[in-house]
């Protein structure tokens, strides 16, 4: 391998993984005030995070091209059904075209209100994502009804923590 394509290929690798770095370091941590989200709603209407405060909130990071994520859908929809009265699920799917997951979302049944689809080529680039340092997806956080972020959680811990409420 010529010397320059290795030196490009060094930096290119040390430029993500201080990437990764700096979107740890710099995203909101358990026990944190939730950081903002303002958004436009598949709907139309205009979104505040904030203005769900007062109920739990289950954020969801997810994609139409994610295998995971899809996989999860019904379960998420059951736990969206079950507790829809004190549980408000955000969704944000991070996709590189929005209609792909305004259609996918509407084909596999989410009939919750707060749905965002937010345009971006890879997961770390999106703005949203990296407010909370997310780098993979799927991944969920639980937001307690004073704001305040509860952490990355599972769909069954999310369920065992609504039992108790």
């Amino acid at each position: 391998m010529p010397k320059f394509l290795r030196i490009t290929l060094l930096v290119a690798v040390a430029l993500v993984v201080i990437g990764f770095i700096y979107l740890k370091l710099t995203a909101a941590g358990e026990g944190d005030q939730a950081p903002e989200i303002q958004a436009e709603l598949v709907d139309g209407t205009n979104f505040k995070l904030s203005d769900l405060q007062g109920d739990y909130v289950l954020l969801n990071f997810w994609g139409s091209w994610c295998g995971p994520c899809r996989v999860k859908t019904p379960s998420l929809i059951a736990l969206h059904q079950k507790y829809e009265s004190k549980l408000k699920v955000v969704s944000v799917a991070l996709e590189k075209n929005a209609e792909a997951g305004r259609t996918v979302a509407k084909k596999d049944g989410f009939t919750w209100k707060y749905q965002i689809v937010e345009e971006s080529s890879f997961v770390m680039l999106s703005s949203t994502a990296q407010k909370y340092g997310v780098t993979e997806i799927p991944t969920m956080f639980l937001i307690s009804p004073e704001g305040i972020l509860l952490g990355k959680k599972s769909l069954a811990e999310v369920e065992e923590i609504m039992r108790s409420k």
